[in-house]
């Protein structure tokens, strides 16, 4: 029985549940707090799942080449380009890839997203004014994975520096910028009857669609109105 005890004590050791000391590294976690932590989770399950339709949304937009948002002055034109992810959460395919310059754009990306996947990692190419960003954002957390910033107009390596940062803080502002229009349009009245059949008839290739898109879009106008009065 000692040999098994030990043994057992080892074990525990050798996982981490137990320190050099024998005492337990981790303090049991009460019920309050596991079910604050299962909270978190559907919260963060829930805010992934809002932005991939963001970044679905975005793509159906960003296809006709117009300004999406004014940030600071200026239009915001937005590209989708190289690799695309689309993910879904039930169905034969929950996950496929797309690869080429206007892949995002294809029939077959579309053909995917009218079965029930969702954007959920692409490659943008962010215009604002003469500066032009590209940046790697996944709808997890909306996280900007990669990003190559404009060309640097100081010459000071100090200057520099500075310069990246405030180019950096812009491209979130306006990915921000993106995302708050989005959450409009979400939240608005129109989301359901005219923005989803809008979306439904791009990813079938009609041509509706782009007068649904019209609709839509004056209708984002008049929630964007009563949001602020």
């Amino acid at each position: 029985m000692a040999r098994r005890e030990q043994a057992r004590e080892e074990a525990a050791f050798a996982r981490g549940d137990v320190g050099v000391d024998g005492v337990a590294t981790e303090e049991e976690k009460d019920e309050a707090e596991v079910e604050k932590g299962k909270a978190r989770e559907q919260l963060l399950r829930g805010r992934a799942y809002l932005g991939r339709e963001f970044m679905t949304w975005l793509l159906w937009r960003s296809e006709s080449g117009d300004p999406l948002v004014e940030y600071d002055g200026a239009g915001v034109v937005v590209l989708y380009l190289g690799k695309v992810v689309l993910r879904g959460v039930a169905g034969d395919v929950t996950e496929m890839s797309a690869k080429g310059t206007l892949a995002p754009y294809s029939e077959n990306v579309r053909h995917s997203l009218d079965r029930g996947l969702l954007v959920s990692q692409a490659r943008l190419r962010i215009s604002h004014g003469e500066r032009e960003y590209e940046v790697t954002l996944d709808s997890e957390f909306l996280d900007i994975r990669a990003a190559k910033l404009p060309a640097l107009m100081t010459e000071e390596e100090d200057d520099q520096l500075s310069e990246r940062l405030e180019l950096t803080e812009q491209l979130s502002a306006i990915v921000d910028a993106l995302v708050q229009d989005f959450l409009v349009v979400r939240a608005g009245r129109a989301w359901s009857k005219q923005v989803v059949p809008a979306l439904k008839a791009w990813m079938k290739g009609e041509e509706k669609g782009s007068d649904l898109l019209s609709k839509a879009a004056r209708a984002k106008g008049r929630d964007a109105r009563a949001a602020r009065g």
